[in-house]
């Protein structure tokens, strides 16, 4: 069997955070990974051989060969997981011995995008894309709490280019971790983010990176 990463995905948010963060990591280090799409519109993510590499049936999931086809579920928990064996000279985070209160920013901002940002803007575009009946209610809150989280972003940015690392920040999967959500703002019936320009710009300028633009390409 053939070592390396093995990626099971599909074109969502959370499938591109993974996407990017391995061709940031292919690009810096060399690292290959083999992907194999997932028709989420087919369920093939609820079948038995998926199960038993995730239980809760969902995309991304990775295989890594090289460690005894060891399977690692949960973008986040996934981006960790690539970011300690991978990563070694930490470009794209921080030194949890040497470097620990830049690595916990890291990962509070990892955990509250993880907790917020995905689940609320997921809802959003659940009720303005997919719910077979029109709830007005159920829109205006998911958009409206979405909207407050991206105030809270804003805020972060302040004076800031990323999320976490010292001075004006440093690109890290923190910012993986959310900007492909944000990137489909629309998509949660958020037509503009011009209310918050700092948010903005940050998604613009993670964007333009040859790394991210590759992620968002796969599959």
């Amino acid at each position: 069997m053939s070592n390396g990463i093995l990626f099971y995905t599909a074109p969502t948010p959370n499938g591109h955070k993974v996407s990017v963060f391995l061709e940031e990591l292919k690009a810096a280090y060399g690292l290959q990974y083999d992907v194999e799409r997932i028709d989420i519109s087919k369920n093939i993510q609820k079948e038995p051989w998926f199960i038993k590499l995730n239980p809760n049936g969902r995309i991304p999931v990775i295989v890594d060969r090289s460690r005894n086809n060891f399977p690692v579920f949960e973008s986040a928990a996934i981006l960790l997981y690539l970011q300690h064996h991978y990563d070694k000279e930490n470009k794209f985070a921080f030194d949890k011995e040497t470097d620990s209160d830049n690595w916990s920013e890291m990962l509070q901002w990892i955990f509250f995008a993880h907790g917020g940002v995905g689940p609320m803007q997921g809802q959003a575009n659940h009720f303005n894309r997919y719910a077979p009946e029109d709830i007005p209610y159920a829109k205006k809150r998911y958009i409206e709490e979405t909207k407050r989280l991206y105030g809270v972003l804003e805020i972060r940015l302040q004076e800031r280019d990323y999320l976490a690392g010292p001075g004006r920040g440093v690109y890290s999967i923190a910012d993986m971790n959310v900007i492909p959500w944000v990137r489909i703002h629309k998509y949660a019936g958020i037509e503009s983010i011009d209310e918050f320009p700092r948010v903005k710009a940050w998604v613009d300028r993670a964007v333009s990176r040859p790394g991210f633009q590759a992620g968002i390409n796969v599959p």
